[in-house]
């Protein structure tokens, strides 16, 4: 007799057979040139060290890049989308699994264009800029950030701001 708790375990292990087949195909087939994440901005538009400042009880592990309310969200990179919804930090965000393992993590939107399960484009639209969960308070922009999932490194979040600077100097 199967139980409940084997039916579990068998979702659970195709899910994860999935993820990993979806990033291994990811990484593989990664041949394509990166876009900005917000559409329009430049340089400008966000604070080259702001990775690692102080927050209240944490550092910050991403950047803001401030743009109007409404401004396309662009996926930085083809990948595999894990998460649409709300989370209590980050309001509406989308969350992709790229090329080499890397998560990157969209927050603050006003709205989510894109849908949990689907494979993206880079330079696809996910969203738009917002001020959602705790960026109420702030002026609109996007929240980016980029952390591996490989348990073997110890460098779990990268600066996204020298990535953001090739892709500007490359156009």
């Amino acid at each position: 007799m199967i139980t409940k708790n084997t039916k579990r375990f068998f979702v659970f292990s195709i899910l994860i057979i999935f993820f990993l087949l979806c990033a291994l195909l990811l990484y593989i087939n990664f041949h394509q040139q990166m876009s900005f994440p917000v559409q329009g901005a430049t340089k400008r538009d966000y604070d080259q060290n702001s990775f690692g400042a102080p927050r209240v009880g944490h550092k910050h592990k991403g950047v803001d890049i401030f743009a109007p309310k409404g401004t396309p969200v662009l996926s930085l990179t083809r990948g595999f989308v894990l998460f649409t919804g709300v989370l209590k930090l980050g309001g509406n965000v989308v969350l992709i699994l790229g090329p080499d393992f890397r998560m990157y993590y969209y927050a603050h939107l006003d709205k989510i264009e894109a849908q949990t399960f689907e494979i993206i484009d880079s330079k696809e639209q996910i969203g738009t800029v917002g001020k959602t969960g705790n960026a109420r308070t702030t002026p609109p922009h996007l929240h980016f950030s980029i952390s591996k999932i490989n348990p073997f490194s110890s460098k779990v979040y990268y600066d996204p701001v020298p990535i953001l600077n090739e892709i500007l100097k490359a156009k």
